[in-house]
């Protein structure tokens, strides 16, 4: 009897959604996020640059949950609201960075040869360079804005991930389902595309949620120092700024919340993408 080679090993199926409380929780808070953001303007309660200096630094009320800032300005609105731009930056620096890294790292692991040299001491001398510093250089060039330390960022997470998809590309050469495409009459490129590529995606995936928080953590630094968005954008990071005058007059509350929110939402991401992580390792045991 002749035994059949599978020509293709299970992607996307390997993530499922298990039992395990911590993960289920976090993969709540990970919706009501990004639901939040994306819902942001139909639920805020009133203009999040709305400026009413008559009520600043005042409490929780039925019209204001979460009071209000120094400036005058309503704290849940500006937390939903900054939600949009606090997601959307990260999301940004995982999709340029997985892209590009992707390609990096598959070519490095498929070639080989001097294409695998090449590729990874370029690489490598990104690391020379720490992400935040770059994002500083590049903002300090360009000014304020939200491009900038989205592109300065990518290129500084693009290593982790090209290193990560070429170690995965290396392995998946050595998969007997390889050799049996190949006697198949099937190209190199092709079963890179139509196999390798979608086998390694969940791991590329869950490593990918990991960055994710990372990446949020350095673009709110980079706010709260005054290098992100503009002063007036609604933003995690620049409302933590802004609260210092308040948390020094004892009224923490509208810096205390931005900063739950950023802890929160990494810790979200991080378990996410952990968990996805190891199931697929458990999987390829």
């Amino acid at each position: 009897m002749t035994a059949v080679v599978p020509l293709r090993r299970p992607g996307f199926a390997r993530i499922r959604t298990a039992g395990a409380p911590l993960y289920v929780l976090c993969l709540a808070c990970v919706v009501l996020l990004v639901l939040a953001a994306l819902l942001a303007p139909w639920l805020v309660p009133a203009d999040p640059n709305a400026v009413d200096l008559g009520d600043a630094l005042a409490g929780p009320s039925v019209g204001h949950p979460f009071g209000i800032d120094a400036s005058g300005r309503d704290t849940l609105s500006r937390l939903l609201v900054g939600a949009r731009t606090s997601l959307l930056g990260p999301l940004g620096v995982v999709a340029f960075s997985t892209l590009a890294g992707v390609v990096v790292g598959a070519v490095a692991g498929w070639r080989g040869g001097w294409w695998d040299s090449v590729l990874s001491r370029s690489t490598e001398l990104v690391f020379a360079f720490p992400g935040m510093l770059l994002a500083i250089l590049i903002v300090s060039v360009y000014g304020e804005g939200l491009m900038a330390p989205v592109l300065a960022l990518a290129v500084a997470y693009l290593p982790y991930v090209s290193r990560l998809t070429r170690s995965l590309v290396l392995a998946e050469r050595e998969r007997p389902y390889l050799s049996a495409s190949l006697v198949q009459g099937q190209s190199g490129l092709q079963v890179c595309l139509r196999h390798v590529l979608p086998n390694i995606a969940p791991v590329v995936l869950a490593q990918s949620t990991i960055n994710f928080g990372y990446a949020l953590i350095d673009l709110a630094g980079l706010s709260f120092l005054g290098l992100g968005v503009p002063a007036l954008t609604p933003d995690w990071g620049r409302m933590v700024f802004d609260g210092q005058t308040a948390v020094q007059e004892g009224y923490p509350l509208s810096a205390i919340l931005p900063c739950a929110a950023i802890v929160l939402t990494v810790v979200a991401f991080n378990v996410v993408g952990e968990h996805w992580a190891d199931r697929v390792a458990r999987r390829d045991r």
